[in-house]
């Protein structure tokens, strides 16, 4: 393909994952926007919970893009019978997953919020989301593994639809049970804990519907308690490395969140919110990683290693616009932020400061992700990124942070700041292995 063709084809696949992120940054957006008139405790401590659950979620985002690495290729192949097999191993391993992450939430939410809070108030309202939101971790299971099969398979579109649908729900689930519109009660933070569950329902009662009505892949239960001798091994070989990397780094990114937690409140909301304008600053740059790992796994899948390799370099280029340009958005959107927060004097200036830190730590974020999550594992590569975040996020961002705040007691802002250069730390060793071209495999059979 010439560049047209291809910069067409990134369109088509990244802008439904663009408009997604979209829809998933505007729920987050309204998610604090409503708590923000129940106050400053119900925001942080959500942002809390939500902390664990992205833990969670990380872990279901590690199995989509394991089997997004193995589906992409044998789509690439023309191989649909392969497909649904990888279907049903991944959403073995999301289903157990789920259901030890709702089994924790209902038996012992308050133990899973005192990791990230000692202050008895946010415990309280945090250990209350926990228990109107577990139920929904199973829903979300299923549903996340099968969109990510669609997205390997050209239904990109659908798969959109299915998350804003949700999303659409959420919002306005939302609106319903924090403010007790049309009758409702005002539940107030288990509002928005019962909404997302809601949400998810609808979310897999879509994805069934599409199953049903003539999708080339199937949402069956055969596939799911299947077992594949030789696929299976594949997965284990390449999709758990995939997924330890993502818990690996959500686990690191959850420890931003004690640290900055067992600095007080005004840390936790302003940190709180700055995550929701930096989703909004990072929408492009994920669309971009997530359509690298579709279209260059294809390519690859079809055996063109050097065409794999071509494309992969415009992604480069890419993410670089798309970082800066989320960068802008940061800065573009802090005004409003500013204004509209209902937090004390302490918190704002705290806010000001990470969104300004945000304005370049989301090229950091967008370089990385589309190079370890989508070109790495395009080829099926995903040890890398596992061994380089360990060290970067373990070794050196966490440890940094902990001694920053607890043994030096230095400011919020200047822990922050230290938090904030682990993206940076990594490059040199990113790109070594990149240019290297070693990442670019046919993995099929």
């Amino acid at each position: 393909m010439d560049n047209r063709s291809i910069y067409r084809k990134i369109w088509v696949v990244s802008f439904p994952i663009i408009l997604q992120n979209i829809m998933d940054a505007a729920v987050n957006s309204a998610d604090v926007l409503m708590l923000n008139y129940v106050g400053q405790d119900a925001i942080s401590a959500v942002s809390l919970a939500n902390s664990l659950i992205g833990i969670l979620f990380m872990f279901l985002y590690g199995i989509g893009t394991g089997i997004a690495m193995l589906a992409a290729q044998y789509y690439g192949k023309g191989d649909l019978k392969t497909i649904e097999k990888i279907q049903g191993i991944g959403q073995r391993f999301a289903l157990a997953v789920a259901l030890a992450g709702m089994i924790a939430c209902l038996l012992f939410p308050r133990y899973l919020m005192l990791i990230y809070t000692a202050d008895e108030k946010l415990i309280g309202i945090g250990s209350s989301y926990l228990v109107y939101i577990a139920p929904g971790l199973i829903f979300w299971a299923i549903s996340s593994v099968y969109m990510s099969i669609l997205r390997c398979i050209d239904r990109v579109g659908t798969a959109t639809i299915l998350e804003s649908t949700a999303f659409i729900c959420n919002v306005v689930l939302n609106a319903v049970f924090i403010f007790g519109l049309f009758g409702a009660p005002k539940l107030g933070v288990v509002g928005v804990g019962l909404a997302t569950t809601l949400s998810r329902l609808v979310q897999l009662i879509g994805c069934v519907i599409v199953s049903l009505s003539g999708c080339r892949i199937k949402l069956t239960l055969s596939n799911m308690f299947g077992r594949f001798g030789v696929l299976q091994k594949d997965f284990f070989t390449m999709a758990v490395p995939a997924i330890a990397n993502d818990l690996v780094w959500a686990v690191a990114f959850s420890m931003y969140s004690v640290i900055l937690g067992h600095m007080g409140n005004d840390a936790v909301a302003a940190n709180s919110i700055a995550n929701v304008v930096r989703n909004l600053g990072t929408v492009l740059c994920y669309g971009i990683a997530g359509a690298s790992g579709i279209l260059i796994g294809q390519i690859l899948g079809r055996g063109q290693t050097q065409e794999g390799i071509r494309v992969s370099r415009i992604f480069l280029k890419l993410s670089f616009i798309t970082g800066a340009v989320g960068g802008l958005i940061s800065l573009a959107v802090m005004p409003f932020a500013l204004s509209h927060a209902s937090l004390t004097p302490t918190a704002l200036e705290y806010l000001r400061f990470m969104l300004l830190i945000n304005t370049y730590y989301i090229t950091g974020t967008a370089v990385n992700t589309t190079l370890i999550v989508g070109v790495f594992r395009s080829g099926g590569n995903s040890r890398f990124g596992f061994i380089c975040d360990t060290i970067d996020m373990w070794c050196y961002a966490v440890p940094l942070g902990l001694i920053a705040a607890f043994v030096l007691k230095l400011p919020v802002k200047t822990v922050y700041f230290l938090l904030c250069t682990d993206e940076f730390v990594k490059w040199p060793w990113v790109f070594k292995y990149y240019f290297s071209n070693k990442w670019a495999r046919n993995i099929t059979r």
